[in-house]
């Protein structure tokens, strides 16, 4: 007889990212990426001392993205 350990529930990757690291996930520079945390085009959130940036932030902002670039396009 075997014992295994028990299964962990396994998320799909990061919940929430540094924001160096979603700077790197958008390919944006530095200043763009604290000027939009800022403005509150991106959404953030304060974990401790710490500026945490959720995924589903990026996603929103990718999504806006492509909905004002549809809008555009439509004209």
């Amino acid at each position: 007889m075997t014992l295994t350990a028990p299964e962990r529930p396994q998320t799909e990757g990061k919940l929430l990212y540094k924001v160096e690291e979603a700077i790197d996930i958008l390919g944006l520079g530095r200043t763009t990426v604290f000027e939009l945390l800022r403005s509150g085009r991106l959404r953030s959130v304060q974990v401790g001392r710490s500026r945490r940036i959720p995924t589903a932030a990026l996603r929103e902002y990718v999504e806006r993205l492509e909905r004002e670039a549809a809008g555009v396009k439509a004209r």
